[in-house]
């Protein structure tokens, strides 16, 4: 047997794509049943849809929410559960080789390079804000986080020893680094839609 420590596992870091990844399963389930409902009953109105700023069905209706030809949150029904698996197979005590771990860094910078171009269609083409789709960008971010800078600190990529403390140090600030993006996220909104009184008319409306 051999006498080396056993290599910490990295709790947070399964726990956290466990989460995520539930709640970005979550959003596509609902997504995908609203999606069938409504191409079984063209009358049917989703139970996302508040008022006219917020709602599913101007984005499933769209071209834009069947970019590949068919409805996006199937992706979502395909790839969180990828997610979840990685994050109960770390807490179990799998170790990955590093091809995995650039494998999965390669497919969250796509979803993420994915749900940008989609938040700039929702805002800036579409004007308005689907409440399940916000859901999925707000998972995808930190999911973005969590895996580049795991990868980066762990010499996954390769890089300088410099980076590696960096992104180390950076690890901590993954939830203000979130914040920060969902700012940046509303900021846009707020601007291009006036985004914030819209959606509390919305709200006083569904609640009369």
């Amino acid at each position: 047997m051999s006498d080396a420590p056993a290599r910490p596992r990295p709790v947070g870091l399964a726990i956290s794509l466990i989460v995520l990844g539930a709640l970005g399963l979550l959003a596509a389930y609902e997504l995908s049943l609203e999606k069938v409902l409504t191409l079984m009953d063209p009358e049917h109105v989703p139970n996302c849809n508040v008022g006219v700023l917020v709602g599913c069905s101007t984005n499933l209706a769209s071209w834009q929410g069947s970019a590949f030809g068919f409805p996006n949150p199937f992706i979502g029904m395909m790839a969180w559960p990828v997610v979840i698996t990685i994050g109960v197979a770390i807490l179990a005590g799998a170790a990955f080789s590093r091809w995995f771990w650039l494998g999965l860094n390669v497919g969250v910078a796509g979803a993420l390079g994915f749900v940008g171009w989609l938040i700039y269609q929702s805002i800036y083409v579409l004007d308005v804000l689907c409440p399940w789709c916000m859901l999925t960008w707000a998972v995808t971010i930190p999911v973005f986080w969590i895996v580049t800078l795991h990868n980066l600190r762990s010499g996954h990529i390769p890089t300088s020893e410099r980076v590696r403390r960096l992104a180390a140090a950076w690890y901590g600030w993954i939830p203000v680094i979130t914040v920060v993006c969902y700012a940046v996220i509303v900021l846009l909104a707020q601007a291009q839609m006036n985004a914030i009184p819209r959606v509390m008319i919305d709200l006083q409306n569904l609640w009369r």
